[in-house]
């Protein structure tokens, strides 16, 4: 993958989207942290805390051929994916080093690729995170090469895990996508232990204030 744009690039960007506005903070506000964080820097990713930019409003934001972003009708409640297992920055805004989109776990299951992860000292991306990569960086998602957010899990009521982990790929517009949105962006699930060979998994090696 070709390096991140510029963190003041990034910042930018957001602002151009209104993202500090879904945030509740002002674009100077998300300015000055790129610009104090070195702002020239290409290597971290640019962040909002997904509490205050949640991934159903982050997800129209995504274009790909003139097409907006969506979430599948199936995953009404795609806010409710929350970090497992992560310790998020205690900040509106921080830093994502070292993304990954793991072409090199395509066909593995999300109960296969966790354990392989850690061992790498490395963690699943959050699905707020993969939307933000693809916000700055579209080619992340390919045909054929995209990737799964596991770092981002739904407790149900009972204390079990919902079985459904998020991911972000390119529609068919086949079935209820519909055939307006073909070549759109979309954000959707698949099942804790099913396999698939266009998708790999999103990390990093680490967030930071």
């Amino acid at each position: 993958m070709p390096p991140l744009p510029p963190l003041a690039a990034q910042a930018e960007h957001l602002v151009e989207l209104g993202v500090h506005e879904l945030a509740g903070m002002s674009a100077d506000e998300l300015r000055d942290f790129a610009r104090e964080a070195g702002g020239e820097r290409t290597d971290v990713l640019l962040a909002v805390h997904p509490d205050r930019a949640p991934a159903s409003a982050l997800a129209p934001l995504l274009r790909r051929a003139d097409k907006p972003g969506f979430v599948v009708v199936d995953m009404p409640d795609v806010d409710d994916f929350a970090p497992y297992d992560i310790e998020l920055p205690d900040a509106p805004l921080y830093l994502v080093a070292g993304i990954d989109r793991g072409d090199h776990m395509s066909n593995w299951s999300p109960e296969e690729a966790l354990p392989a992860l850690t061992k790498e000292e490395r963690t699943p991306l959050l699905l707020s995170e993969g939307i933000h990569w693809v916000l700055q960086e579209p080619e992340a998602l390919e045909r054929n090469r995209c990737f799964m957010t596991i770092g981002s899990r739904l407790r149900k009521a009972n204390g079990s895990l919902d079985a459904r982990t998020p991911a972000i790929w390119i529609s068919n517009g086949t079935g209820r996508d519909g055939r307006e949105r073909r070549d759109a962006p979309k954000v959707g699930w698949c099942w804790w232990g099913n396999r698939h060979t266009w998708l790999g998994f999103g990390s990093t090696t680490g967030r930071s204030a």
